[in-house]
């Protein structure tokens, strides 16, 4: 599609599915407790069982809504995030100016903030739009960007974006009337559009000038009253989907949550424990029963009290009793039971998720030992799950640098020779000094590797020459270096 015609429904009908289920994924992400109830409210007749959040309070005032919400959605979001991005993968091109250059747009650009802010709703939302442009009021430099996957339209040929609408709702918009600033790239050229219609439908085409936030793009404008040329041949946006495939839209391009597996039952069950824990807790608390003559009068209409504190009271009619009356109610708490069955959902929402528990902090087996080989076997689950991921984030990075760089390049005249970049992650989370210690005492043992393949495993940042030096410092030092061919030995 080109951009939206004017009355045209607004998001697209054939969206509509998959935006409805990415509002189910937001809700659980957010850990808003509204969102919920509204999300999963709206569908209680179709909802196929009677769910915590679906459920509608009898109690006359809104404040004795009990229930709880545990945001564990959110945990598996973020801990998506720090596995990929919690160190920056190294992004590197042939050429060193090109280079240098990069690495300053990188820095600039709080590249690693805004990857790691745009992993977590990745995880969350089934995918992410990255796009490059440029404000020259606002810095001499490229921008890129993170869209949420809600605010785009794709167009895909072949598995492969071609072009994207992104929008976004303006200021001074009502649920009467909507401003929409949508912006199309397509190779080439980056489109702008302002409509004014309603919140089911995208209304007329305006011009930009008609509303604050889009009045300023006119200048940039550059042919035909609508487009901004880029003066590059790339696509100035990549989508970059979270997993793949999407089970509920096969043969789409579009990525799938990490709640898709999906966990939803999990979480609302996790919620629903919880909230009966704390319910447990509330009905648990010391109270005391006591006959009507302990209780003091407040005056008339202002009720009566019992002072807790007092030492002595008044002669009063009534039965003599083992404890003068007053029965003292305390109910137990089952946290053992609520423990193990939250514990429970949340190993299998996260080993759903393609997580090992251990990432959470769950022991999976309950707090009995377990054999490195075991504890191994259970963090190789999150392993492969990020290895996945950065599959997908090495191409639409790439991608999406690769145009940076042109359009540094195009629109700023930086002499830089534009490279398509290669990201290259991490093995993964790197070891205590303690495993690693352990680890190079094994296969020195074992007389398994040189001295320079120790040191670069100690040290994988060095390069050759500096593993080459201490390795020869440490063969000096234990004297274990080779003899000089000059230096004489007797013989024995």
């Amino acid at each position: 599609m080109a951009l939206p015609e004017n009355n045209a429904a607004w998001p697209p009908p054939e969206w509509a599915p998959y935006f409805d289920r990415i509002a189910v994924d937001d809700a659980w992400y957010s850990g808003d407790r509204g969102r919920l109830a509204r999300i999963y409210g709206r569908d209680q007749a179709k909802a196929p069982r009677r769910r915590l959040w679906s459920r509608r309070s009898t109690a006359h005032r809104p404040a004795a809504d009990t229930r709880l919400h545990v945001p564990f959605a959110g945990d598996i979001a973020q801990t998506s995030a720090d596995m990929l991005f919690a160190d920056m993968p190294r992004i590197v091109v042939e050429d060193t100016a090109t280079q240098t250059r990069l690495d300053q747009l990188l820095d600039d650009g709080h590249a690693q903030q805004m990857l790691l802010s745009a992993a977590e709703q990745c995880a969350a939302l089934s995918g992410v739009f990255l796009r490059t442009a440029w404000d020259r009021e606002l810095v001499d430099r490229p921008l890129i960007t993170a869209v949420q996957p809600d605010q785009a339209i794709p167009e895909h040929r072949f598995g492969m974006l071609a072009a994207v609408n992104f929008w976004r709702d303006l200021p001074g918009s009502t649920t009467q009337q909507v401003w929409r600033h949508v912006e199309r790239h397509e190779p080439g050229r980056i489109v702008h559009a302002l409509y004014q219609g309603s919140p089911s439908s995208i209304g007329r085409r305006v011009p930009l000038p008609e509303h604050p936030d889009t009045a300023g793009l006119v200048g940039s404008i550059e042919r035909d009253g609508e487009s901004t040329l880029t003066g590059i041949r790339q696509l100035t946006a990549a989508y970059i989907p979270n997993m793949t495939p999407n089970r509920l839209h096969r043969g789409s391009p579009m990525g799938r949550s990490d709640y898709a597996a999906p966990i939803y039952d999990q979480l609302d069950s996790l919620d629903e424990v919880w909230t009966s824990w704390m319910r447990d807790i509330r009905l648990a608390r010391a109270r005391l029963i006591v006959p009507d003559g302990y209780l003091r009068s407040n005056g008339p209409g202002r009720g009566a009290t019992f002072d807790e504190d007092a030492e002595v009271y008044a002669q009063l009619n009534m039965p003599p009793t083992e404890n003068g009356g007053i029965t003292l109610s305390q109910f137990e708490i089952r946290v053992e039971e609520h423990q193990r069955t939250a514990e429970a959902l949340m190993r299998q929402a996260a080993q759903s998720a393609g997580y090992a528990a251990r990432a959470f902090g769950l022991d999976q087996n309950g707090g009995s030992a377990r054999t490195a080989t075991e504890v191994d076997s259970e963090d190789d689950k999150s392993m492969i799950t990020r290895g996945k991921k950065a599959g997908h984030w090495k191409q639409g990075l790439a991608d999406v640098l690769s145009a940076t760089l042109a359009l540094d390049a195009a629109q700023f005249g930086t002499r830089v020779l534009p490279e398509r970049p290669r990201v290259e992650f991490s093995d993964g989370v790197a070891e205590s000094p303690m495993d690693t210690a352990a680890t190079l005492e094994l296969l020195t043992r074992a007389q398994a590797v040189s001295t320079a393949t120790r040191v670069k495993i100690l040290h994988p940042e060095w390069n050759d020459a500096e593993v080459a030096a201490e390795a020869a410092a440490i063969l000096r030092e234990t004297g274990t270096a080779a003899p000089d061919p000059g230096d004489t030995y007797p013989l024995i």
